[in-house]
């Protein structure tokens, strides 16, 4: 079978900083890598120089694909948020991978509408609160539900219970960042000096002129990094801030939930159906009750401690791939 898997980002196989890529094209690349393991015939089209082999899975420059689309010929394409490539190829069977919400003034304005309305499109939702947010509108031939599966480097085989009074924020988007900074330095540093914040995703130029001020009350800026970075990070931290304001499925708290941290959220979006209130997580209704929360995971003992990371390494258990890859595959071979 050749299965086409469209991911309209900047990167190849070969990229240096693979391992800092963002949540779609690591997702791409990760399942592309093991379905190419089988009988399969995969190709993963980037914005990328040239074309490159590596057994079952091929990487095409994207405008190759368009430039030469009469000498291929895809069983299945898998766009990720684009339905603009099913129009090159008609009788390929066409999954559009929706990761983020699409309003139908924005499918308007990006000239995607037409698109999907005059294909036969099976519409694959990275979430149920996804589903309910798009509208019936597009017609689309089926939908299906299948959720974002963990990277194999967050699967943790030690869980380490020997961990700092540390939390983190990792979410790229600044919507109650400043609420959480402020929170920080006027309710959890004046009553426990030691414990830190690491913020990662957030541009750090952005907080460079308040940089020395942040660090005072232990908040500490360090941007975009490696996964191998953020798991050393996330193994020996306490919890996770992800207030949940725009998910639209949340990577992040599933591998927070994978290295054993808990999550500290307002459980709105996605966030809703991931995260159960004192189990793998922690769900608060403002930033007064989010202070108020953390200074209660600071100060319980070590027994609830592991608790919550043994609670919150079982719940990610269910997006590890070898589940997740039975709808995929289900998905491609009609069962």
């Amino acid at each position: 079978m050749n299965i086409l898997f469209y991911c309209p980002f900047k990167f190849s196989l070969q990229s240096k900083n693979i391992k800092s890529l963002g949540g779609i094209e690591s997702l791409n690349l990760e399942l592309t890598k093991y379905l190419s393991n089988s009988n399969n015939t995969i190709y993963l089209a980037t914005y990328c120089n040239k074309e490159f082999k590596k057994k079952n899975l091929i990487n095409l420059p994207i405008f190759k694909l368009y430039r030469e689309s009469h000498n291929y010929n895809f069983d299945y394409i898998v766009s990720s948020n684009d339905p603009n490539i099913f129009d090159l190829f008609r009788n390929s069977k066409k999954i559009l991978w929706m990761h983020n919400t699409l309003a139908i003034e924005k499918a308007l304005r990006k000239k995607k509408l037409l698109s999907i309305l005059k294909n036969k499109i099976t519409a694959v939702f990275v979430s149920k609160y996804l589903e309910r947010k798009t509208s019936n509108l597009y017609f689309f031939n089926k939908k299906v539900i299948i959720p974002n599966f963990l990277s194999n480097k967050f699967i943790i085989n030690k869980c380490n219970y020997k961990r700092k009074n540390n939390f983190i924020w990792s979410v790229q988007r600044e919507r109650g960042l400043k609420e959480t900074l402020n929170m920080w330095v006027n309710f959890i540093y004046p009553k426990n000096k030691k414990t830190k914040l690491f913020i990662f995703g957030i541009d750090k130029s952005k907080f460079r002129n308040l940089k020395n001020y942040y660090n005072k009350y232990n908040i500490i800026f360090l941007g975009r990094v490696k996964k191998d970075v953020l798991i050393k990070t996330y193994k020996t931290s306490l919890g996770m801030i992800c207030l949940g304001y725009d998910e639209t499925f949340c990577l992040n708290a599933i591998e927070a939930n994978a290295c054993g941290l808990p999550v500290i959220t307002f459980g709105k979006t996605a966030l809703k159906d991931i995260i159960k209130n004192n189990y793998n997580g922690i769900i608060v209704k403002n930033y007064s009750s989010l202070s108020i929360k953390i200074l209660e995971l600071l100060n319980k003992n070590q027994l609830l401690k592991k608790k919550y990371i043994n609670n919150s390494i079982n719940s990610s258990k269910k997006y590890h791939f070898n589940k997740v890859k039975k709808s995929w595959f289900n998905l491609f071979y009609n069962k």
